[in-house]
């Protein structure tokens, strides 16, 4: 059972004390405007859905994304990796919300929560240009959805979407329903999709079926003087999910969401406080759906609580600043179970794991010029962790004379005594913003990022007989100093990016694994110093009719203590696309391409070899067939190639297959009614 955290929770009470001299002077002050604040839902509804009816789950839209790549262990829980970095560098915040996963193995990943009936607007953070939702490590992804359009004077809208895919079979259903207006309405979501194995370019079966179900209520309202009342309450259930890239699959993950927010205009600008709890409960074997001789079940959980009150002023027109403070508890819990009846507890891989954090960040923005932007800010994290169960023994054979706990794990594999954990992290960033020709700009933005480690890194502790996994409470926090310079243009029908960065880590946490006199492998933790640098090109045009696009992405990971590559780099990746509208129809073919990846690193255990370079073509489309109705379609993979992402998992299933494979050729379609 989780022992219970209070640090988090008083502080958010005191926070919410605060709310009553704000809520006084909204009153007054109702035509204020607020400057500074996140933007992210401007593209139409009506293509979010039609690009999400034909993905096989909401963060595939990012493919397109130079600076993204997607890591894949099954038919769901694609994990985005940015920049080269992954899992615990790359943070997703849904409507403000940072939620984490349950399983240690990462079958569950934070982006598989995305709602796939909603289809949210997805925007990829690469340095920081704020801080009020914490540094930047890696990336964010930010996904925010959108309010529902009421046409005219309609009370009512929604949307139902049916489709299918003929590659594994795939089915799915989702629509929404809202009632209200602008400043007031409630809305119903829900959604359904399955599919079974599909198969790839070589015509193999790749263990990939799942079943995921989701449901939402959200509403909204907003007094004539500007207060506001927002909530949300979701619930998502996955069933009988199938992974190659790991020994076990999962049958049931259920993820519960909650989040209230409210705020209001005050003097020349707005405050406003959010709270959000977020429960996953995972579960994970190698008996349910697939055969064993040995049986083996991990039940797992994990508990977040957070609140943030922030404030935003504008003085003299020219000037923004935010201010605020946020905690967060986060509590995790792991036992794995072997033996008849599953009684006997063989690793206590998250052992009663708890997180308090509490953050404060100021942050400024001057219009200088007409064509000059000055910001800077600075974030303070004090971050407090414990495994609270390390002391509890467990036997990895059911009768067997071996008895471990946690903390015995530690010690042996770092001779470790102290487990508990005390950071205290400050981050900050400079930006600026300078448009020095009507066609051309140029963004520069330095920034310093301190991450604590992650759950895994710091408190893992599995033993089994083919070795251990353990963590390294002792870990230093991972500092970032990142530097990214951008010239972003437009003039005419053409519009262009070139973009340039490095990432100086001092004491990135580096994963790698030894091999042991008795043939076993045991994966540790230990702090090192890296580089990554990158560069980016965007190059597009658009005569109104046709469309072109051209993307290029390359990453550099250096360990610069062993003078060798980083794991899980992306190759050269160069994305092309060629777009045709007319009278709400479209049609796009896109070439993705990727050179081979020798630059590897296999002692980590994240890259199982050298993968080769691919060229892959896909077809897609949209089309109205009546008002309101419309038909979106896709065939990925016209071509049937067999091909992976480097950054995808090593594939445990199939023999003589060292990552998990893509879908080969498929074809999906969908009918989407909007009202």
């Amino acid at each position: 059972m989780l022992k219970k955290h209070h640090l988090a929770r008083c502080i958010s009470l005191a926070m919410a004390g605060t709310v009553a001299a704000p809520l006084a002077l909204a009153q007054t002050d109702s035509a204020s405007p607020v400057l500074i604040r996140v933007t992210e839902g401007q593209s139409s509804e009506a293509a979010r859905l039609s690009a999400a009816a034909v993905q096989s789950e909401p963060v595939q839209r990012l493919s397109g994304s130079p600076s993204v790549s997607l890591s894949r262990m099954g038919g769901r829980g694609l994990d985005p990796v940015i920049h080269g970095q992954s899992e615990e560098r790359v943070e997703v915040l849904i409507d403000g919300m940072r939620v984490e996963g349950a399983c240690p193995s990462r079958m569950d990943p934070p982006a598989s929560r995305l709602s796939t009936s909603l289809a949210p607007v997805l925007e990829v953070r690469t340095s920081n240009r704020t801080l009020r939702w914490g540094p930047i490590a890696g990336g964010q992804v930010v996904a925010t959805t959108a309010a529902p359009e009421f046409e005219d004077d309609h009370l009512t809208s929604g949307h139902l979407t049916i489709g299918a895919s003929d590659n594994g079979d795939g089915r799915l259903v989702n629509g929404s329903v809202a009632a209200g207006r602008k400043d007031a309405f409630i809305r119903l979501a829900g959604g359904y999709d399955e599919a079974d194995d599909y198969e790839d370019g070589d015509g193999n079966d790749v263990r990939s079926a799942y079943e995921n179900t989701e449901g939402r209520v959200d509403g909204a309202w907003t007094s004539e003087q500007g207060f506001f009342v927002k909530g949300m309450a979701s619930r998502q259930e996955e069933r009988d999910v199938k992974f190659p890239g790991r020994g076990m699959d999962a049958p049931k993950t259920d993820t519960d969401l909650y989040r209230l927010e409210v705020g209001a205009p005050v003097a020349n600008g707005a405050w406003s406080l959010m709270t959000w709890q977020a429960d996953v409960d995972h579960v994970m074997d190698n008996f349910s759906l697939r055969d064993s001789p040995m049986k083996m079940q991990t039940n797992s959980e994990t508990r977040t609580r957070g609140a943030r009150l922030v404030l935003d002023q504008t003085i003299n027109y020219t000037r923004d600043i935010a201010i605020g403070i946020d905690v967060e508890s986060n509590e995790w819990d792991a036992t794995m179970y072997n033996g008849m009846g599953l009684t006997n507890e063989a690793s206590l891989m998250w052992p009663g794991v708890e997180r308090d954090r509490v953050g404060v960040f100021l942050e400024g923005f001057h219009q200088i010029r007409m064509n000059t932007r000055l910001g800077a800010g600075i974030r303070y994290d004090r971050v407090e962790m414990d495994a609270t169960r390390a002391d509890q023994t467990f036997r990895p054979m059911p009768g067997g004379m071996m008895v471990f706990s946690p903390a015995t794990l530690y010690a042996s594999a770092y001779g470790v005594t102290d487990i508990k954990a005390n950071d205290d992290n400050v981050s900050g960033f400079l930006t600026g913003e300078w448009r020095f020709s009507p066609a051309q700009s140029l963004e520069l933005t330095a920034s310093h990022s301190v991450r604590s480690p992650s759950v895994n890194e710091r408190y893992v502790a599995q033993k089994t007989m083919k070795g251990s996994w353990v963590g390294n409470p002792e870990l230093e926090t991972e500092k970032h100093y990142k530097l990214e310079l951008s010239l972003p243009g437009r003039q005419g029908q053409w519009s262009w990016r070139p973009a340039m960065w490095v990432d100086q880590v001092d004491d990135y946490v580096y994963r790698f694994e030894t091999r042991t006199p008795n043939n076993t492998t045991d994966t540790r933790y230990r702090n090192i110093d890296a580089r990554l640098l990158g560069v980016e090109g965007e190059l597009g045009w658009s005569n109104g009719t046709w469309s072109s696009s051209s993307k290029l992405a390359s990453v550099r990971g250096e360990n610069r203590d062993e003078n060798q590559s980083l794991p899980r780099i992306p190759p050269i990746q160069f994305i092309q696309t060629v777009g045709w509208q007319y009278q709400g129809h479209t049609l796009e073919a896109e070439w993705q391409l990727a050179r081979r990846q020798d630059r590897v690193d296999t002692d980590s255990g994240l890259d199982p070899s050298t993968s080769p370079g691919y060229g892959v073509f896909n077809l897609s489309g949209t089309h109205p067939l009546m008002t309101n109705l419309s038909l979106t379609w896709a065939l990925d993979n016209v071509f049937d190639k067999a091909w992976a992402y480097h950054v995808s998992k090593d594939n445990l299933s199939d023999s003589g297959v060292f990552r998990v494979n893509e879908p080969g050729r498929t074809l999906r379609a969908a009918l989407t009614a909007r009202w």
